[in-house]
């Protein structure tokens, strides 16, 4: 049995994959999520195999959505009308690109696909896709209490590792979320954001001063007064990358 996640803004697209799953037997649609944040609680809830997710969406896109799911992730497969995605995603070995209005047998092929593919393919072909859309703008999705919180790029001043779980320290506030440092660092464009040590990723825009040390590290300064360490290894490359 196939369980699947339906996550698309508009009414009738949901619709319309209701109606195309019912004709297989061995698929379960689990429930309906309308946004990005919606769709997380409803993954991290129910656990689905599968996700139909559609791209464009407000707040949130399916791509940001997709990234924030912790692994083990299920399948996804993207859904949109934006034709232009579809070369990307094909190129990079998506489980699957369906474009709209979805037609029953291209749903058909995409079902096949996530009954053939193993786990470690799936997940090869998802990060694949994420790190794709890497150079847009990133949103991050985040625990805020009972409920997950959409914060914007430029929001963000580091992350960090603290006992196994990330840490997004924002301008305001500080959040926990599931995607490790490792995971991040390989979603994130690198002029923007930067590893400078096992434990802390910087947005470079954040970064107010940096301060050499005695034995080739140093520290960086961020705009809201906070220092990090730079390891030795990365304090000559973030200098490199804060120059470009």
């Amino acid at each position: 049995m196939i369980r699947v996640l339906i996550v698309d803004d508009e009414p009738p697209a949901r619709v319309r994959l209701r109606q195309l799953l019912a004709s297989h037997p061995d698929v379960e649609v689990l429930g309906e999520a309308e946004t990005g944040v919606q769709a997380m609680e409803m993954a991290t809830a129910i656990k689905p195999d599968l996700i139909l997710l559609d791209i464009q969406m407000p707040g949130c896109s399916g791509i940001d959505m997709a990234a924030c799911l912790a692994q083990p992730r299920p399948h996804i497969v993207f859904c949109t009308a934006y034709e232009q995605h579809a070369v990307d995603a094909f190129e990079l070995n998506a489980v699957d690109y369906l474009l709209k209005p979805i037609s029953r047998v291209r749903l058909t092929q995409a079902l096949d696909r996530v009954r053939t593919l193993s786990a470690s393919n799936r997940e090869a072909g998802l990060d694949r896709t994420v790190r794709s859309q890497r150079f847009g703008p990133a949103r991050f999705l985040v625990r805020n209490g009972s409920h997950y919180t959409v914060v914007g790029e430029a929001r963000v001043l580091y992350f960090s590792s603290e006992g196994g779980l990330t840490r997004l320290v924002g301008e305001a506030a500080q959040y926990w979320m599931d995607p490790t440092l490792n995971e991040l660092e390989e979603r994130l464009d690198p002029a923007r954001f930067f590893r400078v040590s096992r434990a802390a990723l910087i947005n470079l825009n954040a970064v107010a001063e940096v301060f050499p040390l005695t034995g080739g590290s140093g520290e960086v300064l961020l705009k809201n007064g906070q220092r990090l360490e730079v390891s030795r290894r990365r304090f000559r490359d973030l200098l490199e990358s804060l120059g470009r």
